[in-house]
């Protein structure tokens, strides 16, 4: 009977062997081939944050002159009214050719938020990436560069490790594709760290693993940002950072104000969801005929953005871009909005943001820091919250809904609001629980298979 229950396991062992053994980060930290992955990290980080450098610089002047230069050039002293109109349709044009004709998908779906697994963008795929980005970008609709610039670097670092060495295993393209998303992004939202920050949570990474693969894109950030601000000394053209200065004193969070970062909480998740729900209801009709539908969303965006500027004393361009450049000056006038304004821009920047997230290239995150930015103004013109503390609850409460990442929204918070970032921190995290435990229950489902580019997930064999 032992002979046989021997044999028997002996068997089963045969035909059912044991999985290898997990590698182990302490030991991968010691191998010269991880040291070289740190060198060439480091090495990435310059070329890919001075091409994302010049990349955010391009959209900056492609807006300045689509929207301001242009019109001028033609003879009027500003922009009429229904100059998005054009303009928005023409981009919206270029954005689905790119789309459609170009290889791989022109980056990530926004609508689907960050998803990790689609691998490293490949070289065939960084022009789609690039020219669906300029077209959504420079034309105003309303989605950010962060995740065309994170599969910008991941094509990138792919590139360079092909160049170095054609025959590389995939672990280490995979690594150094993470290295170059980190160098890309690095400067961008204020700090290497919130890049860095990002990238980790929504690679879904974990444990002493986490570090073997992402120390070399950590090292690949911090260079970057060096390069973001040697090159602002060289060049003079601003450090593209969304730091808020001037922002009003704030002591410490009171009981009252707690109540609001609930509130706030439970109220970002619904205007969140009802945002990536129209998305991901129109993301299927728009992709059967791109080239028909997406020049239509760049005129109703338009119109959104025509209507606004006609129903309040404010600026069309308000419900256009991202609102990475407007969000400083927003806070810093909050006094200057009326109720009816604000609420009347988060029904109509929401709309452009749904339709910018159903069918664009681009990233989710600053329209939703707007938008949350937005919504904490009005509530503060309730009792007992301050504007600024309802601006760092809608900024995390917001942004933990469209992102799904409740630690970066709050880091987000409390650098952009860097005055009082300390001060403001536990209301922002208050607001970033409560609006992640609702949104989770709401949210709407995305469609699992289809590829995914914003974000390399690294995982060595």
């Amino acid at each position: 009977m032992e002979s046989a229950g021997g044999t028997s396991e002996g068997g089963a062992g045969a035909a059912n062997p044991a999985p290898p053994a997990a590698p182990d980060p302490a030991q991968i930290v010691k191998t010269n081939q991880w040291a070289a992955l740190l060198v060439l990290g480091a090495l990435i980080g310059v070329p890919v944050a001075a091409f994302a450098y010049g990349f955010l610089k391009v959209i900056a002047e492609a807006q300045k002159f689509f929207f301001t230069t242009f019109p001028e050039d033609l003879g009027w002293n500003s922009a009429p009214v229904w100059w998005p109109v054009p303009v928005l349709a023409l981009g919206g044009l270029l954005a689905a050719l790119a789309i459609s004709y170009l290889p791989g998908t022109a980056g990530h779906k926004p609508a689907e938020g960050f998803k990790t697994g689609g691998g490293p963008v490949t070289p065939a795929e960084l022009p789609g990436v690039i020219l669906a980005a300029l077209a959504t970008l420079c034309f105003g609709f309303v989605l950010g560069p962060e995740a065309p610039l994170i599969a910008i670097g991941s094509g990138l670092g792919v590139i360079a490790v092909r160049l170095l060495k054609r025959d590389a295993p995939m672990q280490a393209t995979v690594v150094i594709a993470v290295a170059g998303s980190f160098g890309a992004v690095s400067a961008l939202l204020g700090s290497p760290l919130v890049g860095a920050f990002l990238l980790m949570e929504a690679s879904g990474l974990a444990g002493a693993m986490m570090s073997a693969v992402l120390l070399p894109g950590f090292l690949a950030a911090g260079v970057g940002s060096l390069v973001f601000v040697g090159l602002n000394s060289w060049t003079g053209w601003g450090t593209l950072s969304l730091a808020i200065p001037d922002i009003p004193p704030f002591s410490s969070p009171t009981f009252v104000e707690f109540l609001w970062a609930i509130v706030i909480g439970l109220t970002a998740p619904l205007l969140g969801t009802a945002i990536k729900r129209l998305a991901l209801t129109l993301q299927p009709i728009v992709e059967r005929r791109r080239v028909a539908l997406m020049p239509l969303l760049g005129v109703a965006v338009a119109g959104l953005a025509i209507a606004f500027g006609q129903a309040t004393d404010k600026a069309a361009s308000e419900v256009l871009f991202s609102g990475q450049n407007a969000l400083p000056g927003l806070v810093q006038d909050a006094a200057a909005w009326s109720v009816g304004s604000l609420l009347l821009l988060v029904l109509l920047k929401g709309l452009a943001y749904s339709l910018s997230l159903s069918a664009f290239r681009g990233g989710p995150v600053f329209p939703g820091m707007f938008i949350g930015a937005v919504g904490g103004i009005a509530f503060s013109h309730l009792p007992g919250l301050p504007m600024i503390a309802g601006v760092a609850i809608g900024i995390a409460a917001m942004t933990t809904t469209m992102l799904g990442l409740p630690f970066t929204a709050v880091l987000l918070t409390a650098l952009f609001l860097s005055a009082d970032g300390l001060q403001l921190m536990p209301l922002a995290i208050v607001g970033a629980v409560i609006s992640f435990a609702v949104s989770v229950r709401i949210a709407p489902v995305i469609p699992p298979d289809e590829p995914e580019h914003a974000v390399a997930q690294a995982a060595p064999a």
